[in-house]
Parts: C-alpha cells; sequence; structure tokens
C-alpha cells in the first residue's frame, strides 16, 4: 500500500489517480482531504504533515510512501519526525517531492536551504528513497485564471524571460515510477518541462487554448512584488522573483530526467494548457 500526502495538491492529486489506474492500493492524505478530491472508493483521511503523529495511523502497514515537502509550511516540518514515524509503520521506501532550488538556491532559506533539511532526513532514514526535484510548475498559471476569463488577459512581470517549467502531471507519473518500479533507489530526478517559455509565450498558448486572444500586460517587479505579498512571505516572494527575472543557467537548463524515466519527451505548456483549458473559460 503506497501512501499519498499531499493528495490534494497538482502533484499529489494526479498521483494518486495513476496508481489506482495501475492497480496499486492507496491511502490519499491531506490538511483538508475529502471523498471530492480522491477517485471513487480510495481511502482518504485528513492529516497535517507538521503534526507527524497524525500519519501514524496512516503509514501503519504501509510500503511506500510519497512526502510532499510541505509548501510554504515546509519550516514547520519536522521531517526526522515524520519519517520515524513511517518507519515504524512498516514504510520502506519514500519518494520526496523536492525543490529545484535545492541546487540552484542553497542559500535561499525559502527555497534550498529548508528543502535541503527534509532531502538530508530522507537520505538518513535508513529507507530507499528517491528526491524529485522539479523547477516552476505549469500549473502555476493558474494564478492567471480570474484575470483570463474576467478580461482575457495576464498580467506578470519579466514578460520575455523564459524558463522550462513542467507538467505536474509529468512528475506525478515520475514519482509512480519510482514508487512502484525497482532501480530508482537513491536518484535525484531534476524536472523540467521540453523547452523554456515565456510568461509573454504561455499567455498565448492559453489564448490558443481557448480560441481567443489573451492579452499579456507587463508588471513591473515592484508591481509583481506587491501582489505576491498577499498571499506569500516575503523572503519567498524574493527569491520568487529573482528566479523569474534573473534565472540561473542551471534554471534555464532542460534536464533530460523526464525522459530517462518514462520513456518519452516531457508534456508542453500547450499540451497543459489544452487537457486544463476549462479553468480559463
Amino acid at each position: 500500500m503506497i501512501v499519498v500526502t499531499g493528495a490534494t495538491g497538482n502533484v499529489g492529486r494526479s498521483l494518486v489517480k495513476v496508481l489506482v489506474a495501475g492497480g496499486e492500493r492507496v491511502t490519499a492524505t491531506s490538511r483538508t482531504i475529502t471523498g471530492a478530491d480522491v477517485p471513487k472508493g480510495v481511502p482518504h483521511r485528513a492529516a497535517d504533515l507538521t503534526d507527524a503523529e497524525s500519519l501514524r495511523s496512516l503509514v501503519d502497514g504501509a510500503d511506500a510512501l510519497f512526502l510532499q515537502n510541505g509548501g510554504a509550511s515546509a519550516h514547520l516540518l519536522n521531517p526526522y519526525e515524520i519519517l520515524d514515524v513511517a518507519k515504524a509503520g512498516g514504510v520502506g521506501r519514500v519518494v520526496l517531492l523536492s525543490s529545484q532550488g535545492v541546487a540552484t538556491r542553497p542559500q535561499s532559506a525559502s527555497h534550498g536551504d529548508t528543502a535541503r533539511t527534509i532531502e538530508d532526513a530522507v537520505r538518513g532514514s535508513g529507507m530507499r528513497w528517491t528526491i524529485l526535484r522539479p523547477g516552476g510548475f505549469n500549473s502555476n498559471a493558474y494564478a492567471w485564471a480570474e484575470a483570463v476569463r474576467a478580461h482575457r488577459s495576464v498580467a506578470a512581470p519579466f514578460g520575455d524571460v523564459g524558463l522550462p517549467t513542467v507538467d505536474p502531471d509529468d512528475i506525478a507519473e515520475v514519482a509512480a515510477v519510482a514508487l512502484r518500479e525497482d532501480g530508482h533507489d537513491g536518484r535525484v530526478y531534476e524536472l523540467t518541462g521540453p523547452a523554456p517559455s515565456t510568461p509573454r509565450q504561455r499567455a498565448a498558448v492559453i489564448g490558443d487554448a481557448l480560441g481567443e486572444p489573451v492579452r499579456f500586460i507587463e508588471q513591473t517587479r515592484e508591481e509583481a512584488r506587491e501582489e505576491m505579498l498577499r498571499f506569500m512571505p516575503e523572503p519567498v516572494v524574493e527569491t520568487t522573483l529573482a528566479i523569474l527575472g534573473e534565472p540561473t543557467v542551471a534554471e534555464q537548463r532542460v534536464s533530460p530526467d523526464v525522459e530517462r524515466v518514462l520513456g518519452r519527451a516531457p508534456r508542453t505548456f500547450a499540451e497543459w494548457s489544452r487537457r486544463y483549458v476549462a479553468a480559463f473559460r
């Protein structure tokens, strides 16, 4: 049995579906999960990664754990306690959803440093482990959905800076392989899309999926900062803006790891947009 944390997120939700379709027994968990969040008949229970004890009954008898890195609450996690609880329940394999920032922004408390602590706990857990380090998600474009629906417009900074954003469904499929198959223990996979794209290009691609033009409005850095501070801590905002505006060579590089694991090229942003276009209608 496989326990999937973060099962209401863009990766976890897809991962549950992939595993169930493959015949695996799955238990899905997140802070606010309900039956509407999982395929019919999949066991699900609310739990909070900041409270390792809330996972104890979920991992009892499990073989593998997909561990989401906590997102905005990552700094509140005690990964050593989580992994001790998992081991006590019988878990022998863990796949961690980490962050590309561990390698590209190691001094950033909001991206590299916290994620590195969780990775170190996984490496030292005594379990078989695989670490996934995705870059930016295609699904970050959901932040534009309201404006696209209302005004057929997108406002974003750094309109012509490209990054190889990754499809969360590709991350989920890589995670499913690592959870189910041998040959991935002790591996770190960097996950990106097939090519860099810019915010201006992604707005146009959403328009193509809709069959209507979407106007791109370039924000200044300060305008974007003020908007992001409404829902993100300041350190996260500053690092995010640095990645979006002044990415490193490593952050712009296309990784071969999705294709190595899945035997196919990663999906494009256009493919993601067509699958999820309903969010922008």
